[in-house]
């Protein structure tokens, strides 16, 4: 199955989800040009992580980063199932999130860029173009901003959520809207002693943050109280903490991904012990909740060794975290009930589509590293 070749390697995607952009999707790329080590954590052979970059390394090769934001439309029926609508020249990219906005109002799309600043760019569908509208400058330039999300998953309205990034200083900077500026930033603290790989909304409470770092923990923040202090610090990781996601139709439940090749799911009423973790293999770099109700138990995960793979989780029918009981082999905590592994290299961008298909099944589009290559997949 051939794939479509982003040029530069590629390290995250998103679908749109305004109903009339189901078919559109943004996929960023990360090209190095002075040949130093990558930003994003790799394993050794032994599933140890070195960080890739020394303060000075940074500093020197703080140029060097270029990448691409890439407007595709998809169309699985076609003999050439992605069709480029436009490229936009960016520092290099490490992570994208469409804005949950009304759909009576047009996308907005954020970009967490290598040279510490976010930048907003609408989307005008019936062009299929993407018109920069901001740049807010996070941190020096010397700083790279590792990832992003918007507040308002759940609570859409014809205004900007708030945003929150995460920073390769340790920092995370939280943006809110601004009906002078559109974006600024309004605070920002020290949050971990290593790269801060990820940071997310709790979507059911938007006074909460979840961040997660190479220093082995997962925090929590009220952005209402002093942000020296978290809510609570899970220590008791093997490995960095690279992905979080507030289950968008399950209050209290989060995913979270380490390169331990775990996910572990969390009650966040009781975050240090998990409700049950899955076994996936080769480091995860990304998880996503299904977009739709009907299927709020599937998983979409990106392994970076392994492929790309769905987790089912046993979630009771109620949209509650009633697992199985322990030990009891009949009724499985989790299984794999899809895996892809037609990409060659690093799986770290996946998405679901939110347009669903006739068959039941959903369009997904996945993204790997070295190989700079994007696919298309049912699951």
């Amino acid at each position: 199955m051939a794939g479509f070749d982003t040029v530069f390697p590629a390290d995250s995607v998103e679908f749109c989800p305004h109903p009339d952009a189901a078919n559109l999707l943004v996929c960023g790329t990360y090209q190095l040009d002075k040949g130093e080590d990558s930003m994003f954590p790799q394993e050794d052979d032994c599933g140890a992580y070195t960080p890739p970059d020394s303060p000075q390394t940074q500093s020197e090769a703080k140029q060097s980063r270029r990448g691409e934001c890439l407007l595709l439309r998809v169309d699985p029926g076609h003999t050439e199932p992605f069709s480029l609508l436009q490229e936009t020249s960016l520092p290099a990219v490490l992570d994208m999130k469409w804005c949950h906005t009304d759909p009576s109002v047009p996308p907005t799309l954020a970009i967490a860029e290598s040279e510490g600043d976010v930048t907003l760019h609408t989307l005008q569908i019936q062009e299929g173009a993407l018109d920069k509208v901001l740049t807010v400058q996070c941190a020096p330039e010397d700083v790279l901003c590792l990832s992003l999300d918007w507040s308002n998953r759940r609570f859409s309205s014809t205004s900007l959520g708030s945003l929150v990034t995460s920073l390769s200083d340790g920092d995370l900077a939280l943006l809110r809207s601004d009906s002078n500026t559109g974006l600024t930033v309004t605070e920002k603290w020290h949050a971990h002693d290593y790269e801060p790989w990820i940071a997310a909304w709790n979507y059911w409470d938007n006074n909460v943050v979840y961040s997660g770092g190479d220093d082995l923990k997962m925090k929590a923040w009220d952005i209402r109280r002093s942000l020296s202090e978290p809510i609570f610090v899970n220590k008791r990781f093997d490995a960095g903490v690279t992905t979080i996601q507030s289950h968008p139709y399950i209050e209290h439940l989060i995913a979270v991904g380490s390169y331990d090749s775990t996910v572990r799911l969390f009650d966040t009423r009781k975050p240090l012990t998990p409700l049950t973790q899955a076994e996936v293999g080769g480091g995860v770099w990304r998880v996503k909740w299904h977009p739709t109700a009907q299927r709020q138990n599937d998983l979409l995960v990106a392994c970076m060794h392994d492929g790309f793979k769905i987790v089912r989780f046993n979630l009771d029918g109620a949209g509650n975290t009633g697992f199985a009981p322990q030990g009891d082999a009949q009724v499985p905590q989790w299984q794999i009930t899809k895996r892809f592994d037609e990409h060659t290299s690093l799986a770290y961008g996946v998405d679901w589509s939110f347009g669903g298909a006739k068959d039941g099944t959903t369009l997904v589009a996945s993204c790997s590293f070295y190989d700079h290559t994007l696919h298309w997949w049912k699951g």
